[in-house]
């Protein structure tokens, strides 16, 4: 019986890396719907928009010190998008990040700072300077949610390292599969999402976009290929 405490929190290690994660988890359980998020709940409910500003206070000042490399991409990935919903929740009501036009976007992503695991960055920064060149990670891009229409939707649970691999294959075949924002099939010709565009640097060594998706596709994309046009207004739901 001596061990129990100790085996309780042998438990509690493996099972959450950090202890705001359980609390993120909830309401993302609350409040994301399908392929949407029902932000005007959220923000009507005081202490829930207290919850994700704490959650994402606990992010800023969090030591990634001894985390293994999936505990690290799961924070990170949980850090983006918790910090994503609260600045959305900040400004809400919007048509879309920074407002739904291109130079608050602009801003919204680039110019707006928070602080992750003790260094202050932005929404692009955290993408491109930290999270693509250290993981090289493709499904990277199905699991990070730029709270737009066009974006793949917001995983409805917190990230975690023991499920991470399993979780990112499962929203890259959601996205390519099951979302018309990823990828539309109309006659001979395949309308896939502009994210294979601007990312195409990250789908090279699989033979580019096309190559990619077909590895998990369960059909295979007809050879014409074409970029959709982004949808950048709020993905919002009720």
């Amino acid at each position: 019986m001596k061990l129990l405490p100790l085996a309780l929190a042998i438990f509690t290690t493996i099972s959450t890396a950090f202890a705001w994660e359980s609390s993120y988890d909830s309401l993302l359980q609350k409040y994301v719907k399908g392929s949407g998020v029902n932000y005007a709940s959220w923000h009507k409910n005081t202490a829930d928009r207290k919850a994700i500003s704490e959650i994402t206070g606990a992010i800023a000042s969090a030591s990634l010190s001894g985390k293994s490399k999936d505990e690290k991409l799961a924070f990170y990935l949980n850090a983006y998008n918790a910090n994503i919903l609260d600045k959305i929740l900040a400004e809400y009501p919007t048509d879309g990040p920074g407002g739904g036009g291109f130079f608050g976007r602009n801003k919204f992503f680039k110019s707006i700072n928070f602080s992750v695991a003790g260094k202050t960055t932005n929404f692009s920064a955290l993408e491109n300077e930290i999270i693509r060149p250290t993981f090289n990670e493709p499904r990277i891009h199905f699991a990070l949610n730029c709270a737009s229409d066009s974006c793949p939707p917001l995983h409805g649970k917190a990230f975690n390292a023991a499920t991470l691999d399993a979780t990112l294959t499962q929203l890259t075949k959601n996205f390519v599969n099951n979302d018309p924002d990823g990828v539309k099939i109309k006659g001979s010709t395949a309308y896939i999402s502009k994210i294979f565009n601007w990312y195409a640097d990250d789908f090279k060594t699989a033979g580019g976009a096309a190559s990619y998706i077909n590895q998990y596709r369960t059909t295979k994309l007809p050879k014409k290929i074409k970029f959709q046009d982004y949808k950048w207004t709020l993905n919002s739901t009720s």
